[in-house]
């Protein structure tokens, strides 16, 4: 095992994280359900995904997934996040290693966040970004995301949490449909 494999094995096997009543652990497959039910909630409340998913749990558990978390809150599930190599069309790896000279496949992006609407106000979307910063940093990767420049509530978090502001362009979904990203890389750690 190489030492990024250790380290990442540490990350992935440490406990699951509590407090204020809400516990972030590892996703498991039997959670898939429960995470595609709070999704469903989350679109009907705020659009997002944008683009519903012919297949929600496999839009949860994408090509080049290097791990998954959930938060629970008084047993339910309350929120997700996911960590995934960089993909072609992934705009913030590229933004990232222009800004940095790093290469591209040196970032991990953090994708899938969403917390239930009736588990909000309770830090939990900070929560799961700080699990999935934490992996990306122990398999030696850089955290990157993109973001819908229309979802202002995931924006005001991250430039509050500190992380940069890469850039923001237009992209094109397989759907046809053209949408404005902002792309932010994660705080020096």
């Amino acid at each position: 095992m190489t030492d990024l494999e250790e380290r990442a094995s540490v990350v992935a096997s440490d406990s699951p994280q509590s407090g204020t009543g809400v516990l972030v652990r590892p996703r498991r497959g039997d959670d898939l359900v429960a995470c595609v039910r709070v999704l469903d909630d989350v679109h009907r409340a705020d659009g997002y995904p944008v683009d519903w998913p012919d297949r929600p749990a496999a839009w949860l558990t994408p090509d080049g997934l290097l791990a998954a978390w959930i938060a629970e809150s008084d047993g339910r599930l309350a929120g997700h996040v996911g960590l995934t190599r960089s993909a072609p069309g992934d705009l913030a790896p590229t933004r990232w290693s222009h800004r940095t000279g790093g290469r591209p496949e040196l970032a991990a992006v953090i994708g899938r966040l969403y917390v239930d609407p009736a588990a909000r106000g309770h830090h939990i979307g900070a929560r799961l970004l700080a699990c999935a910063v934490a992996h990306a940093r122990a398999l030696g990767l850089h955290p990157v995301l993109d973001v819908l420049a229309t979802d202002t509530a995931a924006v005001a978090l991250y430039r509050r949490l500190g992380w940069t502001h890469l850039g923001s362009g237009e992209q094109q979904w397989p759907s046809g449909r053209t949408v404005t990203v902002h792309s932010f890389a994660a705080p020096r750690g």
